[in-house]
């Protein structure tokens, strides 16, 4: 990956609403070949989606997040992968990590409620032959989320205690 490419990929990691304009005025290239470097990123994968962050308190979402910490057994010939590919393949896995530590995988759900975090635990994770144990982590509170602090120049929620 060349210089370009990594500074298109750092200047779109912080707002990927650039137009291909902005970036070539940032980076001192064309327009054309701004576009053509984003596309070319695209095409290889290297830019995999463009997203938004919500502020879920905000936009009043209802909706519960947990962690969930896997074990699992690896696979001969496969190691990791193929679990991970089968877990990944779950409509509620947002995010899958292969981790070091106690647990091998670090599972991102989201579901709509405790109940079906449970039970997405209970029918689908646990049930592989593999899966050793879980362990789950529900999330009550985000604060910052690739980067972006969720509550910008709001102070805390509480009162300080001590005069």
């Amino acid at each position: 990956m060349n210089g370009i490419e990594k500074d298109v990929i750092t200047l779109l990691q912080e707002d990927s609403r650039l137009s291909p304009e902005r970036l070539a005025s940032m980076l001192g290239i064309s327009a054309e070949k701004a576009r053509a470097t984003v596309k070319q990123l695209e095409d290889s994968g290297a830019i995999v989606k463009y997203t938004a962050i919500v502020n879920d308190n905000i936009a009043e979402e209802e909706k519960v997040e947990a962690l969930i910490e896997v074990k699992v057994t690896p696979q001969r010939g496969a190691g990791f992968d193929a679990i991970a590919c089968e877990i990944a393949a779950h409509d509620e896995v947002k995010n899958l990590y292969l981790m070091s530590g106690g647990y091998d995988l670090a599972v991102i759900v989201e579901c709509k409620s405790l109940k079906g975090v449970a039970r997405f635990v209970s029918e689908r994770i646990s049930t592989y032959d593999t899966v050793l144990s879980t362990a789950t982590h529900f999330i009550l509170k985000k604060y910052k989320i690739e980067g972006a602090l969720m509550n910008r120049g709001e102070g805390p929620d509480r009162m300080p205690v001590q005069p």
